[in-house]
């Protein structure tokens, strides 16, 4: 495995990576309407290039798999993490941390599902507040974290 910056010809995996990542994973802590409001499938690629060519954003590949992804603005927030459905596990999203932290100049922060609050709280993240945030009409609880590096 080995982590790379992003281009834009990743733009429709990583919606895929997404897409299918938080309705399989993310299940575990979300119900169906929760997960269908954060992950529709209607996924503006322009808008998400952009984003990505903007930000500080890596791709995690195992031979020519898109297995993870991640990206970290200017001012140390860490937006998106997310690690393939098949993939969990494996210390992807460790190594994509790594990367995305090495970018902060002393806090990143990031707005953790229920689901990657154990992972961030592990690499010392501490919770600042939970929060109900509300995507397409509907609520999802979340963790607003951060981190000295």
């Amino acid at each position: 495995m080995h982590i790379r910056r992003y281009k834009s010809d990743d733009v429709y995996n990583m919606a895929k990576l997404f897409y299918d990542t938080v309705h399989s994973i993310n299940l575990n802590d979300y119900n169906e309407e929760q997960v269908n409001a954060w992950a529709n499938g209607n996924v503006d690629l322009k808008l998400w290039d952009e984003r990505y060519l903007n930000s500080y954003t890596v791709i995690s590949e195992d031979k020519d798999i898109m297995v993870g992804f991640g990206n970290i603005d200017k001012s140390g927030y860490l937006d998106m993490l997310y690690v393939h459905k098949d993939y969990q596990k494996m210390g992807i999203a460790t190594m994509i941390c790594n990367e995305l932290e090495k970018q902060a100049d002393n806090c990143v922060s990031v707005h953790a599902s229920i689901t990657a609050k154990p992972f961030f709280e592990k690499r010392g993240y501490i919770v600042i507040k939970e929060q109900r945030v509300n995507i397409r009409g509907v609520y999802l609880t979340n963790y607003v974290m951060e981190k000295r590096v």
